[in-house]
């Protein structure tokens, strides 16, 4: 008979996780504007996925794609996906974001029932994480609202969390190998928080961290010695850094005091928690080994910061700030823990003071600052704008597009997201790849000053352009004397090319 009440208990913490779940991805797609395909940096991975899918795609496009797009599998995987399925790419984004959320759900959940002792503070901890941030003068959210391999990523790093507070070593050396295939770096920062916990929990762990330790400092020795890395910590020349000098977040040399201290003090907030826990026989040794970790990180990024502060390459392009995102979350974990668990009163207070904010914030993103989106749009909502991108995508694979080269933000997607073709320019995504590449910064920053200011393209002006990219249309809010193509309430499709002028 004792079976039935386990079965009870079982069926509960099923229906809490459920239930927990669907609340949670509904207050943080709220909180972070709705989820919406192909804006921000899917301006990226999407067509990279798309080349992976289709090697003629971006004849011209295909090596800046490439500057990122060679450091990763997951485009691959996804492909691969595709074509398994025959599901279109929209569909695998918003499953891949669907899977991210619960994930990431269950990692708060799991490490909240080792750290708290009430519910209460697991959903305190789970509120807290919707409300959605950006990590003080670095290149990293505390989420995003689309799917962004990071974001799964920081899932699998939450489970691998979970798995040493279990003692399950093994499964979180595991975890960790996974987070880093899909996303390199964000598994990098993971695998010394896990290495750090593990070395210190485990001694027979301790002996592969060290060897594991041993062989990389060895392998990048090695690497150095011959060469294979011998541009890695070549300083980032005056072309390349005028093509990334709108990237603040690279350089942690010029940060302000305020984020110096904003970043620093979520390390001095992980120590006073684990303090004060301690002080009061509540900590464990998994939160000592955690605490530890999150000391690692710091000292990885200050260690690494001389080489960031002479603008050497690889440093840079691993954009090492964002470790603190990993220290926010244990940030907040930990203040959790240390101000209201103890007290469940107080756990249930933050909760719903927490949930309220949440509730709150989220509603009037979305009814006030954008009442047009909806909470998920799986598609580009339909626009003026994807209308025009429509036509691009009927035309051949080598159609080269020129468009305003803040046509991403602007318009809300890309050219290559939304019309699948080459552009001349797209300007954010094209300078965040230039962090990767000497060759695109310089690429990027030619075609800048080429175009200059497009409010003021004129059709010679236009023609002159297309001479020297081998341009194919324009697309243009504006009406020039040049031979139309198609358009829509709002666009102007030209043709550029030879035929017509050039």
């Amino acid at each position: 008979m004792a079976a039935a009440p386990a079965r009870n208990s079982r069926h509960t913490s099923a229906l809490f996780l459920a239930l927990g779940a669907l609340a949670f991805g509904t207050l943080a797609t709220a909180n972070a504007g709705g989820y919406r395909y192909g804006t921000s940096d899917q301006a990226f991975y999407i067509p990279v996925i798309t080349h992976a899918l289709n090697a003629a795609a971006f004849p011209r496009d295909g090596t800046l794609i490439d500057a990122q797009g060679h450091l990763m599998v997951l485009d691959e995987l996804l492909a691969s996906l595709v074509r398994a399925t025959g599901l279109p790419l929209e569909l695998i984004c918003v499953a891949g974001y669907g899977l991210s959320l619960v994930l990431i759900w269950v990692g708060i959940a799991l490490i909240g029932a080792r750290v708290y002792r009430s519910a209460w503070a697991t959903a305190a901890l789970g509120a807290a994480f919707t409300l959605r941030h950006r990590i003080s003068e670095t290149s990293a959210n505390s989420f995003e609202p689309y799917f962004h391999p990071r974001m799964l990523a920081f899932g699998v790093g939450l489970l691998a969390v979970a798995a040493v507070q279990r003692g399950r070593m093994w499964t979180a050396v595991a975890l960790v190998a996974i987070t880093a295939i899909v996303h390199v770096t964000t598994g990098l920062w993971v695998a010394v928080l896990i290495g750090v916990a593990i070395a210190l929990l485990d001694s027979r762990m301790r002996v592969l961290a060290l060897t594991g330790l041993s062989l990389g400092t060895a392998a990048l020795l090695w690497a150095f010695s011959t060469g294979r890395l011998a541009g890695a910590l070549t300083p980032m020349d005056a072309v390349w850094l005028q093509a990334v000098a709108t990237k603040d977040s690279l350089f942690a040399t010029d940060w302000p005091a305020w984020a110096w201290g904003a970043n620093l003090g979520l390390l001095a907030a992980i120590w006073w928690a684990h303090a004060s826990r301690t002080r009061r026989n509540l900590a464990t040794s998994e939160d000592r080994a955690f605490t530890w970790g999150a000391t690692a990180l710091v000292v990885l990024f200050l260690l690494t910061l001389p080489l960031v502060a002479a603008r050497a390459a690889l440093p840079v392009q691993l954009q090492i700030s964002r470790v603190f995102w990993l220290l926010d979350f244990l940030a907040t974990l930990y203040l959790i823990a240390a101000l209201a668990d103890a007290r469940p009163a107080v756990a249930r207070a933050v909760a719903l003071l927490l949930l309220a904010i949440s509730l709150g914030r989220g509603a009037y993103v979305m009814l006030v600052e954008h009442p047009e989106r909806a909470l998920v749009s799986v598609y580009t909502p339909d626009s003026p704008w994807e209308d025009a991108m429509r036509w691009v995508a009927r035309q051949p694979l080598d159609l080269h597009v020129f468009a305003d080269p803040g046509h991403a933000w602007k318009f809300g997607t890309s050219v290559r997201v939304s019309g699948g073709r080459d552009v001349l320019l797209e300007e954010v995504k094209d300078a965040a790849l230039a962090i990767y590449s000497r060759d695109v910064a310089r690429r990027v920053v030619e075609r800048t000053a080429a175009i200059g200011d497009f409010r003021t393209l004129t059709a010679d002006r236009a023609h002159e352009l297309a001479r020297r990219y081998d341009l194919d249309v324009l697309v243009t809010e504006a009406d020039l004397p040049l031979p139309l193509v198609y358009r829509n309430d709002q666009f102007h499709i030209y043709t550029i090319t030879s035929a017509d002028g050039r």
